[in-house]
């Protein structure tokens, strides 16, 4: 079944490809949605996709790419959307 997720990364998360990293990683389990960068330095988005994918997918979000360093990883429930193809960042 499918599920949507809001997420709000804090900690080291700009300017280290973290964006791209999860663009990578939503192809990898074949989640829909978008990322990008907030005024306050946090990286945010949404992903919507399986729920065994979206549990693995924020796990790696959690832990990043190599040079980031995430301290929390918020997450809240969202509406399931129809018509998206792929996973953007948006900037």
């Amino acid at each position: 079944m499918s599920q949507r997720v809001y997420f709000l990364a804090h900690g080291r998360v700009q300017g280290v490809n973290y964006r791209y990293f999860a663009q990578k990683k939503a192809a990898e389990h074949s989640i829909t949605g978008w990322c990008r960068n907030t005024e306050s330095g946090k990286v945010e988005g949404e992903a919507q996709g399986d729920e065994n994918a979206i549990k693995s997918f924020l796990k790696e979000l959690d832990n990043g790419p190599t040079h980031a360093h995430v301290v929390r990883l918020d997450q809240e429930s969202r509406d399931v959307q129809d018509g998206e193809a792929q996973f953007e960042v948006r900037r």
